[in-house]
């Protein structure tokens, strides 16, 4: 968990007040949305979804390509973790539920993190999403590890659960605090 996303924060500008409840609840929803992590395009989940939902065609519309708009930065100390295990040689690999379309947009305006880690395995890309047990077995074959020889972190414990059901440790993010005392108790980071 590097980044902090925030559809009303990026919606509340494109809704009216009165109506952005609904939106949030029963228009742009997680479901469609993780369509694009699965790989769908966003021409056609957004043609569908403006189908049902003339009145927010233009909100929906710009929902793909401003998606790097909904995302509100780096959470606090995250980036100094990262540069931390870059400095130290640990090899850093991803993977992001994330749309292959909205993907290369967001990484380039992200590239001084991005471009520390050794590979970033991206679901929409490879049409697998966490936690499907086939994207940890992808993403250990890609990059070459065992799973023994990782630390998987997320902030979603289903996501956890299925990488430790293949054997890979994992790590329940809830700060970075917590994820720095993690690596420093497996000797990733020096303590303090």
């Amino acid at each position: 968990m590097l980044y902090d996303w925030n559809l009303r924060q990026f919606f509340q500008k494109l809704v009216p007040a009165h109506e952005l409840e609904l939106f949030l609840r029963e228009v742009v929803t997680l479901d469609w949305h993780n369509q694009h992590d699965a790989g769908r395009p966003f021409a056609e989940t957004s043609a569908e979804l403006i189908a049902q939902w003339p009145r927010f065609a233009d909100a929906i519309a710009a929902f793909g390509p401003r998606f790097s708009d909904t995302v509100t930065g780096l959470l606090p100390g995250m980036g100094a973790i990262v540069g931390a295990l870059h400095g130290r040689g640990v090899p850093l690999y991803a993977i992001t539920n994330f749309s292959e379309e909205f993907w290369p947009p967001f990484r380039a305006q992200e590239a001084a993190i991005f471009d520390l880690f050794d590979d970033i395995l991206v679901s929409g890309a490879v049409k697998l999403v966490k936690p499907d047990p086939a994207i940890y077995a992808l993403a250990l074959a890609r990059f070459g590890i065992a799973p023994g020889e990782s630390l998987f972190v997320d902030d979603r414990a289903d996501n956890i659960a299925a990488g430790e059901a293949m054997g890979i440790a994992g790590h329940l993010f809830q700060g970075a605090a917590p994820l720095r005392a993690e690596l420093e108790a497996r000797g990733l980071l020096p303590p303090g």
